[in-house]
């Protein structure tokens, strides 16, 4: 009998599991497969981006009510979750930046940061794990770091030289990064929503794009998971502090989504199983070598 497939997501704030790879998560849940989000910090030093709450009150509990979406976001996608405890390092703004918040977790150490997360790829023992790349999806420096710390821990959680303190070996057998814009992506979208006679949210967006590289030539698996993007949405809508249920994200009809790029899609940058290129399914590969694990 097969093992149990197993599928940790590493992210940096809560709000990030619902807007990077939520669809692909929930597809994994409905099929059966264990999926745990990890949380690296808080996000309390988050902005409130939703007008409706941006209220004293709200600002005066913005850790405890960001848990509080979290766990509602968490019920919806079906998923575990775990907190990795660090403090948000917020979004430096200004020229030139003014430097970070003393002991948030952009500033620590990736070798001893890196040890709470072995801990737990040891103790879920994951067979795909889903991070950001090199820059972060974006260059915030929480989602910089929860890059470099996903992969510190990627390689050293089947060491056993390596945190031999943190729990018996386990070596995940894939390592993906979100790809979560190509411009492929974007002008799909685009030319979908003009074909329909109605403004694209994205028009600006395509007008910067050459000052910025192109990730869709990285892409190596696309995972069909347009049924989900109802679910995806919903978990983003929970996350209520985070996300403007009247603005940008929700202006694409949701069919017209589902028509014009119906996958979510991932870069594979660290393989130990044979899974010939480009893929549909994140444990490529893994499904038939399960059993041994």
């Amino acid at each position: 009998m097969a093992e149990q497939l197993r599928l940790m997501a590493v992210h940096a704030h809560p709000d990030d599991e619902s807007s990077k790879g939520a669809a692909t998560t929930a597809k994994y849940v409905a099929e059966g497969v264990d999926v745990l989000v990890v949380t690296c910090t808080g996000g309390e030093r988050g902005s409130v981006l939703n007008p409706k709450l941006d209220r004293p009150e709200v600002w005066a509990n913005i850790a405890e009510i960001r848990r509080a979406e979290m766990d509602a976001a968490r019920a919806i996608l079906g998923v575990e979750q775990a907190w990795l405890g660090f403090v948000d390092s917020g979004l430096p703004e200004g020229d030139p930046l003014p430097p970070l918040p003393e002991g948030c977790f952009a500033l620590q150490d990736v070798a001893v940061a890196a040890g709470p997360l072995v801990r737990l790829m040891r103790e879920f023992r994951p067979h795909v794990v889903t991070t950001y790349d090199e820059e972060g999806g974006y260059p915030h420096p929480d989602h910089i770091m929860c890059h470099k710390v996903s992969v510190a821990a990627f390689e050293a959680a089947g060491d056993a030289e390596r945190y031999p303190e943190l729990g018996e070996p386990w070596q995940p057998l894939k390592l993906y990064y979100d790809i979560g814009f190509s411009k492929g992506k974007i002008l799909a979208l685009h030319e979908a929503i003009l074909a329909t006679g109605a403004e694209s949210p994205y028009a600006e967006w395509l007008t910067r794009w050459d000052d910025r590289p192109d990730k869709g030539p990285r892409i190596t698996t696309r995972v069909e998971c347009a049924e989900y993007f109802t679910v995806r949405d919903d978990a983003l809508r929970a996350h209520a502090t985070q996300v403007d249920p009247d603005g940008f994200w929700f202006q694409v009809p949701m069919d017209l989504q589902q028509r014009a790029w119906p996958t979510e899609d991932f870069e594979l940058v660290r393989s130990l199983v044979d899974s010939p290129l480009p893929e549909s399914d994140l444990f490529a590969g893994v499904r038939a070598t399960s059993h041994a694990r």
